[in-house]
C-alpha cells in the first residue's frame, strides 16, 4: 500500500478550511450552548470539554480532555459516566440511523 502525498496537495486548502470551521463551530457550541445548558459550573466545564472531544474526534479524545481538567482541578465522576455513554451508545445509534437514511436516499436517487 503506497500513497502519494503530493496528490493530496490540491485539496489541502479545502481540508484545512473544513477543519478550522469544525473547530470554530464546536468551540462556539460547547462554550455558548453546552456550558450554559449544563448549569455554568465545574460540572458544565468538564462536560463541555468532553463534548468538544466528541464533536472533534471521538470518545477517547473526550475522555482525555476531561482527564486533563480533572487532574488539575479535581475529580468529577458524573462526567466520566455521562460522556462515554453518550459517545458509545447514542452516537452509535444515531450513526446507524443516519447511514440507513442516507442509503435509502441514495438508492432512490440512483435507481
Amino acid at each position: 500500500m503506497s500513497i502519494q502525498l503530493w496528490t493530496l496537495g490540491s485539496g489541502a486548502t479545502v481540508i484545512m478550511l473544513v477543519l478550522i470551521a469544525q473547530v470554530l463551530v464546536m468551540t462556539f457550541f460547547a462554550a455558548f450552548l453546552v456550558f450554559r445548558i449544563m448549569g455554568r459550573n465545574y460540572d458544565a466545564v468538564v462536560m463541555a470539554a468532553g463534548f468538544t472531544g466528541l464533536g472533534l474526534v471521538a470518545t477517547p479524545v473526550a475522555i482525555a480532555n476531561m482527564d486533563a481538567l480533572t487532574r488539575r482541578f479535581g475529580p468529577l465522576p458524573k462526567a466520566f459516566l455521562v460522556i462515554p455513554l453518550i459517545g458509545a451508545f447514542f452516537i452509535d445509534l444515531l450513526n446507524a440511523t443516519a447511514i440507513k437514511i442516507f442509503i435509502a436516499i441514495i438508492t432512490r436517487w440512483l435507481l
